[in-house]
């Protein structure tokens, strides 16, 4: 567990917590008896696991592994997912028998909850409605529990703002038989509960540079791979079509793939994938940060870099259809930028692995465009290719919808 030793109360400072602790250390008297008393409770707060500091509890999981091994007899347990304003997953959870959730996510009851504290809805017309579209076998209860993926909903059946699912699903019903491939790579940055800290770094202080850490392996150079294992084993156990995942370039950044899943799927498993992440976080005690850019300065930044194919691509004479797609996602540039995550422009300089965020540009094999195609798929003269520009906090149903809309020209064209 995660101490602060000899950085004292530096670290202290470092999370925002000092002040309220300082406070609360003796003042009244400044004889040298008192002072050093202080001292040791200084010392002794600054010796805390993080957990303590924050104010987290640490709760005793064998305590709870008691209660998660009791048989529900023919209940099951059901948690809804759904995405609040801020594309951030919620959820709650209710009790069905057996037999009804043995069925499809269709079959599974609506229900509703609190829009107005998502911000979703007005305090006086608060009620928000959930539509089961996806199931997942739940690998924090085990057994027949479930976990739903939902999209939101007002009283009248209408999709709520910031329902993205509505609209990608309807994009993709239009053309199915285009059966378009996403593989998507989800790159996230871990946190020690300040929230400041990312796991690995000394507080206050950076790392040594970044080379060693890509798929290192070491207690110097890797950190967090307790959260990449269990959510790795997690995503396999729900049933994700999860496909790799490794550690990334800057100490403290990992990611894991997803695919590859046809049309919606891809999307919805993505979505769940990152609730399993923060769950993963949650028991582990350490925070999940998907931001672009979480750290300032010579760090590469993170991305969700989506990998794309249709039925056309690849078969021969793909590659050609390939090109095409990035002569139309070239003149839709600004459009695609604009929903490819916010503070994207902090990551995407032309350094660090990235393209300018003012410049579209594709080449083959080249991880410094705006497209990649893949020296494999230049090769065999079909395949896939790469959009390297979605940040890491991208709506995967926006993203993977308009990709789809954009290169449909392209086949169109044929």
């Amino acid at each position: 567990m995660f101490t602060y030793g000899k950085f004292g109360i530096a670290a202290l400072a470092a999370l925002g917590g000092a002040e309220a602790f300082l406070t609360s250390t003796p003042t009244l008297s400044s004889s040298k008896g008192a002072r050093a008393a202080a001292s040791r409770q200084q010392l002794r707060m600054a010796q805390l696991p993080l957990q303590q500091v924050t104010g987290q509890s640490s709760m005793a999981t064998d305590v709870l592994d008691r209660y998660m091994s009791l048989d529900t007899g023919d209940q099951v347990q059901a948690e809804y997912v759904w995405l609040d304003a801020e594309q951030r997953a919620r959820s709650k959870c209710r009790t069905l028998s057996k037999e009804r959730a043995a069925g499809p996510a269709e079959k599974y009851p609506k229900w509703t909850y609190d829009g107005s504290s998502t911000e979703q809805a007005p305090g006086d017309d608060s009620e928000v409605i959930i539509v089961p579209r996806a199931k997942y076998r739940d690998p924090f209860r085990g057994g027949d529990h479930v976990i739903i993926l939902c999209d939101t909903y007002d009283p009248e059946g209408n999709p709520l703002p910031t329902n993205t699912r509505a609209a990608a699903a309807e994009r993709f019903e239009k053309d199915e038989s285009a059966k378009p491939w996403y593989g998507l790579e989800q790159e996230y940055t871990l946190f020690n509960l300040d929230g400041v800290t990312p796991l690995g770094w000394p507080v206050g202080g950076f790392p040594g540079a970044q080379g060693p850490y890509y798929c290192g392996a070491g207690a110097d150079r890797s950190y967090g791979r307790a959260v990449s294992e269990a959510h790795y084993r997690a995503s396999l156990y729900a049933g994700l079509q999860i496909s790799g995942t490794n550690a990334e370039v800057m100490p403290g950044q990992w990611e894991y793939q997803i695919g590859p899943a046809v049309g919606i799927e891809a999307a919805d498993q993505l979505t769940i994938s990152r609730y399993l992440l923060n769950r993963v976080c949650e028991d582990l005690g350490v925070i999940a940060n998907i931001q672009p850019k979480p750290i300032k300065g010579p760090w590469n930044g993170a991305g969700m870099h989506i990998n794309f194919s249709t039925e056309d691509t690849r078969k021969e004479g793909g590659l050609d259809v390939i090109k095409a797609m990035c002569e139309e996602l070239g003149k839709k540039h600004d459009e695609h930028i604009a929903a490819y995550g916010e503070g994207n422009a902090d990551r995407l300089t032309g350094d660090c692995e990235t393209a300018d965020i003012n410049t579209f540009s594709y080449g083959i094999a080249d991880r410094g465009c705006s497209i990649r195609i893949p020296r494999d798929t230049a090769a065999e003269g079909m395949g896939y290719l790469e959009d390297r520009r979605p940040a890491s906090n991208v709506d995967p149903y926006v993203a993977t919808s308009l990709i789809f809309e954009t290169t449909s020209k392209a086949t169109a064209k044929k």
